[in-house]
């Protein structure tokens, strides 16, 4: 089997998505399977539905497309949502592979009202709203109005109003945030005339929000990537109880072993990403080359194995401090992922995607 590849044990995914879709559903709240890690992997999707997930989410046009055309794997009448605002430029393709896309500003839905038109369809939007974090979002002052332009495009239907926390500033989803979407939410229907089918309250970072709270208010939808995949909680890393975590392994070959010396010599400047990141000790390691780098993982965001130790990469070697663990050129090594490291080599053109059993592992 060729190395590098990530390996997805998708019963794992499915239990992950079955459990917080149990735990959330007495609550009110539905799951949004997020696929934006594995490039919209229509098998990925279908673990995500077998568990429970009553629509896909997905950051591009490009992965939403590969969904839409996966077939049986995920039927053409589960709900797709453009979880990123989409760029004017790509209109045309937002409605057309997305049944709903998230939006910000008054520019994009005149865009995506045309463009349904063209396509002699209506599209659902969500207006975000910015409640802190600092990424996206139009201020809670200016949503009524923005909600109310939606209604003089033939070619929209307002579904809800959501915002996103936890990503940009690591601003925490708490009661203060989640009580203002809900009466930015009521403000909403009141100005419209109308309910609103979606109140999405962010991502798996509001997980702990929404089960631990007495009162979820209106929130009815979160959309969940991390906490399906790697069975973590963003806010802490620290993973959720009854989830798995194995699902994703990122197996890589050995290309090199060496012993080196600990430091290196000679005059010092600037390395292929910045600052070199600083080394310890005196003396000799044994230091292993993998083939993978920058362009295929976050080091940062790498789980080793027991005994192996991350000292740096460049674009396409990961250089690690092997110590006594028997490793030899041609061998492999496995690695655990962090959501950084599992966006970066789910996304590498260089990075096979295998679905493997967990026994299947030793």
């Amino acid at each position: 089997m060729s190395a590098p590849r990530l390996e997805v044990d998708l019963l794992a995914v499915t239990h992950n998505t079955r459990t917080l879709v149990d735990r959330l559903a007495p609550r009110g709240i539905r799951v949004t399977g997020v696929t934006k890690a594995a490039l919209g992997a229509p098998d990925l999707a279908a673990a995500m539905l077998a568990g429970g997930a009553l629509g896909l989410g997905d950051s591009r046009v490009e992965n939403l497309a590969r969904l839409r055309a996966a077939g049986p794997a995920v039927p053409a009448d589960v709900p797709r949502t453009l979880i990123r605002s989409p760029m004017v430029s790509q209109a045309d393709d937002a409605v057309r592979v997305a049944t709903t896309s998230l939006v910000t500003e008054a520019r994009t839905l005149d865009a995506l009202s045309a463009a349904a038109a063209r396509q002699g369809t209506r599209h659902d939007v969500v207006l975000m709203v910015e409640l802190g974090d600092l990424r996206e979002g139009v201020p809670a002052a200016d949503l009524v109005d923005l909600a109310r332009s939606v209604r003089r495009h033939a070619g929209l239907r307002l579904a809800g109003v959501g915002t996103n926390l936890a990503c940009q500033s690591g601003v925490v989803p708490g009661p203060r945030a989640m009580r203002e979407l809900s009466d930015l939410a009521a403000q909403v229907e009141v100005a419209c005339g109308r309910r609103l089918e979606v109140v999405s309250g962010g991502n798996s970072a509001s997980l702990a929000w929404a089960l631990g709270t007495d009162d979820v208010g209106r929130v009815d939808e979160l959309r969940l990537g991390e906490s399906l995949l790697l069975g973590t909680d963003p806010l802490t890393r620290a993973p959720i109880e009854g989830l798995r975590t194995d699902a994703f392994t990122l197996v890589a070959e050995v290309i090199e072993v060496q012993a080196k010396p600990a430091q290196p010599w000679g005059e010092i400047g600037q390395a292929a990403y910045g600052d070199a990141p600083a080394r310890r000790g005196t003396g000799t390691v044994r230091q292993a080359l993998v083939a993978v780098g920058r362009q295929d993982v976050e080091p940062e965001g790498l789980v080793p194995p027991a005994g192996v130790v991350v000292l740096g990469a460049s674009s396409d070697h990961l250089v690690l401090d092997v110590g006594d663990v028997p490793v030899e050129v041609g061998d492999e090594l496995r690695f655990g992922l962090g959501y950084g490291g599992l966006v970066r080599a789910g996304t590498s053109p260089f990075v096979a995607w295998t679905a493997v059993a967990l026994d299947a592992r030793s």
